[in-house]
């Protein structure tokens, strides 16, 4: 089945994982961009290997795409420990984690994608198991039912989320260290885009690295597909090098604005400058208008928008900005009109 995920997705499925996983630094010294969270991950990471003992618990937050599952396969490369992977959907049953903690070795890491959507049970398991390195396994039912504990090596957690303030206080701080991944500028995802392109085997031009990095909304994820995208338009239909006409070739063929936005985004910001009049307009009628369904303009299209001030939430629904009108290349209703 042929992948539909929109080019400027910052979501991957399991092949592009796949894709992604060539380009993925393996050292610390080797990621780009997120100083802070890099400098104080190596304080850490080099403290507790003086010491010989397994890093503090670590969560990392922030936006998909910007280098979560990296950080926590580097951190297994860095206290040379094996990384199990797993993640908060997967683990529907205490039982489920049980099995994953039984396996772990000393200073092994264990990987936790979307943490924030453990189910209950689970979740009170992994307390007790990220502070005394322990699990009380039931065995039998009813009043037969007797708890064994069952004592695990020292471990380390890393815990990734999305929606750092759905995580419960109490598994939030079991975590000794806890990082806010944030989008990068346009000369970092330069860096990502020219260390991917050596990666590749592919002769990426400045301008087009440039260019790239302007549309892929701050997001290195965004930033390598724009990159593989261009290398295809460059083989099939250009002279296989990564230039400036290679590059907006490929972006036109993918709809990929000069401000990274893609046909949804260009769709919603038309219904809500066109159909409209500027809003404000509830997000299912929206979805309605655009042809998707409301969680999908919710996840994929909004946060952009909001971000570069194209349109802006409200207690009576979803307004677009002059800014919008102003991309789109329209005239704005007359002052006063917007936001009344």
């Amino acid at each position: 089945m042929a992948d539909d995920r929109p080019v400027v997705d910052a979501g991957a499925d399991d092949i592009e994982r796949a894709a992604e996983a060539a380009l993925r630094p393996r050292r610390l010294d080797d990621f780009v961009g997120q100083e802070v969270v890099r400098d104080q991950l190596s304080l850490l990471l080099d403290a507790a290997n003086a010491r010989q003992t397994p890093p503090d618990h670590v969560l990392l937050s922030g936006p998909p795409g910007l280098g979560k599952t990296t950080l926590a396969m580097i951190i297994a490369a860095e206290v040379d420990g094996a990384l199990r992977m797993t993640s908060g959907p997967a683990i529907q049953h205490a039982g489920d984690l049980a099995a994953i903690l039984s396996s772990l070795q000393e200073r092994d890491v264990l990987f936790i994608d979307e943490i924030h959507r453990l189910a209950r049970p689970a979740e009170e398991m992994l307390y007790l198991a990220m502070e005394d390195y322990r699990v009380d396994v039931i065995v039998g039912k009813g009043p037969g039912a007797t708890s064994i504990p069952l004592a695990l090596p020292p471990f380390t957690v890393v815990g990734a989320t999305t929606r750092a303030g759905l995580l419960p206080a109490p598994l939030r701080d079991r975590f000794g260290f806890t990082g806010h991944l944030e989008f990068y500028t346009a000369a970092e995802l330069e860096r990502v885009l020219r260390r991917s392109a050596g990666l590749l085997g592919a002769e990426l031009h400045d301008d087009a690295a440039v260019e790239l990095a302007s549309r892929s909304r701050g997001t290195p994820r965004i930033a390598n597909r724009l990159l593989r995208r261009v290398q295809d338009f460059a083989q099939v239909r250009g002279t296989g090098v990564l230039n400036l006409a290679a590059a907006h070739g490929a972006l036109d063929v993918f709809e990929v604005d000069q401000l990274g936005l893609d046909r949804l985004d260009r769709s919603v910001l038309q219904a809500l400058c066109q159909r409209f009049g500027g809003g404000p307009v509830g997000l299912t009628t929206l979805a309605v208008t655009v042809g998707e369904e409301p969680e999908t303009v919710e996840t994929v299209a909004e946060p952009f928008l909001v971000r570069e001030g194209l349109i802006v939430r409200t207690p009576r629904g979803r307004m677009a900005t002059p800014e919008a009108y102003a991309h789109l290349g329209l005239r704005p209703p007359a002052e006063g009109m917007l936001f009344s």
